[in-house]
């Protein structure tokens, strides 16, 4: 069974912060909250994290992972940023954006997509994600929780406790959250291309 932790969305519990990052280093899965609803998350080198993400999503080996970020300079480390990606994301952040980037060589490939080698990247606007990266001290590897079958992530904790009970290991209430994903920008090819509307304004690029 998960654990429920009901985290405070503004002034979150240490105690608890710490309970998640101490199990997000023994290889947890968690359901937490973001500024574009719920999304699963686990540490970038837990490749059964990963696998189970895949398998409660019901998406397969070509699915693009997000590595959620804490700040603009941990996202640079991960992926190739040109000066015109730079300035536009850099404006962005935080905020409910997945940008797609080619990786950099310290990212494993099982995370990249399998032809591109890119890999997505975002700075979620939201105190309990950045206060548990901040403590974590690195990035973690994450995926919006919509179930198969399902357009949008699930924004209630209680619910995600009920249905994923017995498939994530801690479940971070933090209240309700927006129902809509993030908007994902392709920048890839060194141009933004907009794959899919979101949360984010997608004019702005």
């Amino acid at each position: 069974m998960a654990r429920y932790l009901d985290v405070h969305p503004d002034n979150p519990q240490p105690r608890f912060l710490q309970q998640i990052v101490d199990a997000l280093h023994d290889d947890a899965l968690i359901a937490y909250p973001t500024d574009s609803g719920y999304a699963l998350g686990c540490r970038i080198g837990n490749k059964d994290g990963r696998d189970r993400i895949l398998k409660i999503r019901g998406l397969d080996d070509r699915h693009h992972f997000t590595l959620v970020c804490r700040d603009f300079s941990q996202l640079g480390q991960l992926v190739h940023v040109d000066n015109a990606a730079f300035r536009a994301i850099r404006s962005a952040t935080p905020g409910p954006y997945t940008f797609i980037l080619p990786a950099m060589p310290e990212v494993p490939r099982r995370l990249m997509h399998p032809k591109k080698r890119t890999v997505g990247v975002r700075i979620p606007d939201h105190r309990v994600v950045h206060d548990l990266l901040d403590l974590l001290g690195e990035p973690m590897l994450s995926s919006s929780l919509i179930l198969p079958g399902e357009t949008e992530p699930r924004t209630m904790g209680w619910e995600i406790k009920e249905e994923l009970d017995h498939a994530v290991d801690i479940v971070v209430e933090a209240g309700e959250t927006p129902a809509e994903p993030t908007t994902v920008v392709d920048w890839s090819e060194g141009y933004p291309e907009v794959l899919r509307r979101g949360a984010g304004d997608p004019d702005r690029f």
